[in-house]
Parts: structure tokens; sequence; C-alpha cells
């Protein structure tokens, strides 16, 4: 059911913290589709990111991404208006603040799909907030459905390839996320998720 539970006698950082939770992995691991399904199952508010990308064809500006030139992006970065952003591939990504606000605002739990280095800056900033590490079966799995996405030329596949291996090595040298979850099968990552989450939320009730 759609989360209603408002946070009472906690600090206002803490009851934030308690409000958030990243879902990272590698470039082609299936966040998108997990993200989906746990928002739907649990009523999360889901949190759009901004990029400097160029929009692909069937995106919508504003529900996919935010997209914005990188001077407009780097303007907001100085005005403090992410709470987390990372360069990637040459673009910029980023969580508005404005994102983070309308769900407290609104009493719920707010889902962060980001990238690896989002996920470290958002559990250094808010140590209580929770973080999940989806992973793919095998590294030869993941290899698999980059170049099968069709998105990127062949070369540029395996370049994401290399930089998923080093996004998992640096999330578990990190130490930040809570949990890992092993998207081998996609029904079975979901209810996990689901699981961790649900566990979290009753723990805080």
């Amino acid at each position: 059911m759609p989360e209603t539970r408002k946070d009472r006698a906690v600090p206002p950082r803490q009851a934030a913290a308690r409000a958030l939770v990243v879902l990272s992995g590698p470039s082609g691991v299936g966040k998108t589709t997990v993200c989906r399904e746990v928002v739907k199952r649990l009523g999360l508010a889901e949190s759009t990111s901004a990029t400097t990308r160029k929009i692909r064809p069937g995106e919508t500006d504003g529900a996919d991404y935010y997209f914005l030139s990188r001077e407009e992006f780097e303007r907001r970065i100085a005005a403090g208006q992410f709470v987390e952003w990372a360069e990637v591939f040459g673009q910029l990504y980023g969580t508005p603040v404005e994102e983070v606000e309308r769900a407290r605002a609104d009493g719920r739990t707010l889902l962060l799909e980001i990238d690896v280095q989002g996920g470290i800056q958002i559990k250094r900033k808010f140590p209580e907030a929770m973080a999940i590490l989806l992973l793919p079966p095998e590294p030869q799995a993941l290899r698999a459905r980059l170049s099968r996405r069709g998105t990127e030329a062949p070369e540029e596949a395996e370049r994401r390839f290399a930089k998923a291996t080093e996004e998992v090595a640096t999330a578990r040298a990190a130490g930040c996320y809570d949990a890992e979850v092993v998207n081998d099968d996609l029904g079975a990552a979901i209810n996990q998720v689901v699981s961790i989450i649900e566990t979290r939320r009753k723990r805080n009730d």
C-alpha cells in the first residue's frame, strides 16, 4: 500500500535521511526496471535526475530526466541546488534538492536511482539513508546485456562494461551500501528490494 506515515519527534535532517532509499548499480544491470516496479508496489516517490546528456528517442523532459545545458547544470551546482552530482562519461548527472524536499513534504519515502558516485555522496551526507547495490549475476552477463541494448556502438558498450566493473569495486571499497541484490532473476530481485525497504520502514515506525 502507498506510504502515508509521517516521521514524528525526529530531527528534520534525520527524518529526511530515513526517507531516502538509494538504488545504485552499473549501467545495464536493470536499475530502471527494478525501480519502476518497486515504486509501483510500495507507493514510493521516485526522484527525477537532471543531466546534460542529449535526450534519447522516447524520453520526456521532466519525466525521464531534466535535460539541462552544461552551463545551466554548472550554475545549479554553484548555487547548491543538487543533493548529489557526478560526471559520468563526460556528462553531468545530479539529484535536484527539490526532489528530496517534495517527497519529505508529502511524508513519502523517496527512491533515488543513481550511480555509485552519487550513492556514496548521499550516504556520506545522510548516513541513515538506505543504500542498495544492484549487481549482475556475473561480469559476462553484464557485458551481454550492454551489447544487446543497441544504444551504443560496440566500443562504447565495452567502455561501459569496464566502467561498470570499476563502479562495483568502488562501491564495495567505500563500505556505504547496506545491502546487495543480484539481478539474476528479475522477479526475485524486485521482491528482494521490496523486502529490504519494507523491513527498514517497519523498523522506523
